[in-house]
């Protein structure tokens, strides 16, 4: 199968998931996770229309997306893996959105950099549902608190939540646990769900969806 019938593919399980949910056609974007491929593996998914891609690394990101930007206009590309103080400059730079505020540090440091750079980049809190020790993300029980430290004290305006839930347990609780923590902090975007659990994010609500290897195949 070609990476664009396996886009395709991809798109219809969206399309049907959305159906079934009883939600409206346009309500969940596709991220398309780019990571570890070169640019060349990735024109193919921009030909067919793909604008919005996830890289896991600065660094990596700042070896190929340039170039791609520059090749077509509207590419949102969002960083969705975990980011460094010392990379964080360039993240501004680069990325439109950063899926992965995880702590004060960096809540500051990003802050810092967008009012330094004059660039606006739209901001998600990554939430550890599982609390995995090993995992980064805010504990669900202090989601609360780092928004309003966000928001109040950093005028930081977060217009979502992320989690990767545990790999060895049924996702559903932890996109339902998402989607409560959404709802009671006024947050109304939701990323959750990847190439093997994404229909099951769209049941509870979903409005993004982060998948790699259903697109491009495996690393």
């Amino acid at each position: 199968m070609t990476v664009e019938q396996r886009l395709n593919e991809v798109r219809e399980r969206i399309s049907r998931a959305v159906r079934q949910s009883g939600r409206e056609p346009d309500s969940v974007s596709l991220v398309a996770v780019s990571k570890t491929f070169e640019a060349d593996a990735i024109r193919p998914v921009i030909a067919c229309g793909q604008r919005i891609f996830g890289e896991n690394r600065v660094q990596e990101a700042q070896g190929k997306w340039p170039e791609l930007k520059a090749e077509t206009s509207g590419i949102e590309l969002h960083l969705i893996g975990p980011l460094q103080s010392n990379k964080a400059a360039d993240a501004v730079a680069l990325f439109d959105v950063i899926e992965t505020v995880d702590r004060e540090k960096i809540a500051r440091t990003l802050a810092d950099e967008m009012r330094r750079q004059g660039r606006s980049v739209r901001l998600y809190v990554q939430v550890n549902t599982g609390l995995e020790p090993q995992k980064a993300g805010v504990a669900p029980d202090d989601v609360g608190s780092f928004l309003k430290l966000c928001r109040e004290e950093l005028s930081l305006s977060i217009e979502g939540l992320m989690c990767i839930p545990p790999a060895d347990e049924y996702p559903g609780p932890h996109f339902a646990l998402l989607a409560k923590l959404a709802r009671e902090n006024g947050v109304p975007r939701l990323s959750m769900g990847m190439s093997g659990d994404f229909e099951s994010a769209i049941a509870m609500g979903a409005t993004s969806v982060r998948v790699g290897s259903a697109i491009f195949g495996t690393r």
